[in-house]
C-alpha cells in the first residue's frame, strides 16, 4: 500500500516493508498455511532466523531448555507467536541501532505477547492483536530515524504519550500514532490493528474507544495489556468498563487477564 499523500508532503521517509515480511503476511493470510511453511521461510534467511532464535531464548518467553531451531521454536510457542516475533526481528531492522529505541522495541515485544495471548483467550484476532502491540510505537522509531537529535530531546523531555504527541506535532506536524499507523497500512497490516495504533495513546489516556470506530476489540486489549505492564495491580478494576465499550463479555475478559497475568508471573526475569 502507498503511504496517504499528506504524510509525504512532510519528506518524513517511512520505511519499506522487507520481503521477507511481505513473505510473512502473505503466509499468515493463508489459510492452509503451516508449521513447516513458516519454518522454512525464517529459514531461509539466516540473519532473521538467528534473531527469531535469540529472541525465542530470551527470558520473556520463559522456554525450559535452548531452543536450537526454528521447528523446535514452534513446537514451544507455536505458529503465531513465532510468527509475530519475526515480524518484530524484521521490523527492528529498518531502523537504525540506538540506545533510545531499545526500550521502545523492549515494551513491543512484552506488549505484543501480551495482546496476542489476551486476544487468544478472549477469542478476539490474535495475530492483529500481537502485530498492534508490536508496531504500537513504531512511529517513535520513524520519527527518531528522520530528526535524531531533535528527537532524542523529546523523547527526554515528554512526561507521556499525549504530551509527546502534541510536541510532534508541533516540530513535525504529525505525531507518532498517526505516523506508526501510516506505517501499518502501508505494510498491510489488519485493519484492527491500524486502528489499534492510531488510537492508542488517546484511549490509554482516557480509558475511552471511540464508540465511532467498528473495530475496537483490539484497542481494548491495547489499554489492556498497557496497565498490565505498567500498573497491574489496576487491571482488573478496567474490566467492566473496557468489555463493555468494546462489546466483549467482561468475565471472559477477567480471566483472561488473569490467565495471562500467571503466565507473566511465572517468568521471574523478563523484559
Amino acid at each position: 500500500m502507498s503511504v496517504d499523500s499528506q504524510l509525504r508532503t512532510l519528506e518524513i521517509d517511512v520505511p519499506s516493508q522487507p520481503e521477507s515480511l511481505v513473505k510473512l503476511s502473505l503466509l499468515m493470510a493463508e489459510e492452509d498455511s503451516n508449521l513447516g511453511d513458516l519454518a522454512a521461510l525464517i529459514e531461509s534467511d539466516m540473519g532473521l532466523a538467528s534473531a527469531v532464535l535469540r529472541a525465542v531464548n530470551s527470558s520473556m518467553y520463559g522456554v525450559a531448555g535452548r531452543v536450537q531451531s526454528v521447528q523446535q521454536a514452534l513446537t514451544y510457542l507455536g505458529m503465531r507467536e513465532v510468527a509475530a516475533i519475526t515480524l518484530e526481528m524484521g521490523l527492528r531492522a529498518v531502523f537504525p541501532a540506538a540506545s533510545e529505541l531499545e526500550p521502545i522495541w523492549q515494551r513491543a515485544a512484552l506488549r505484543g505477547l501480551i495482546m496476542g495471548r489476551l486476544g487468544q483467550a478472549l477469542d478476539v484476532d490474535a495475530w492483529a492483536a500481537h502485530s498492534a502491540g508490536l508496531f504500537e510505537e513504531c512511529g517513535k522509531a520513524v520519527l527518531f530515524k528522520h530528526a535524531p537529535q531533535h528527537y532524542r530531546s523529546m523523547l527526554r523531555a515528554a512526561s507521556s504519550d499525549s504530551a509527546l504527541c502534541e510536541m510532534e506535532i508541533a516540530a513535525f506536524g504529525v505525531s507518532h500514532d498517526a505516523l506508526g499507523a501510516a506505517l501499518c497500512e502501508s505494510w498491510g497490516l489488519n485493519a484492527a490493528a491500524v486502528v489499534c495504533v492510531r488510537h492508542h495513546v488517546s484511549a490509554q489516556a482516557d480509558l475511552i474507544l471511540p464508540q465511532s470506530l467498528t473495530r475496537r476489540a483490539v484497542l481494548a486489549l491495547s489499554v489492556l495489556a498497557q496497565t498490565m505492564m505498567r500498573l497491574p495491580e489496576a487491571v482488573e478494576a478496567l474490566v467492566p468498563g473496557l468489555a463493555a465499550q468494546a462489546d466483549l463479555e467482561p468475565d471472559l475478559m477477567l480471566r483472561g487477564v488473569r490467565t495471562v497475568g500467571a503466565q507473566l508471573q511465572a517468568v521471574p526475569a523478563r523484559h
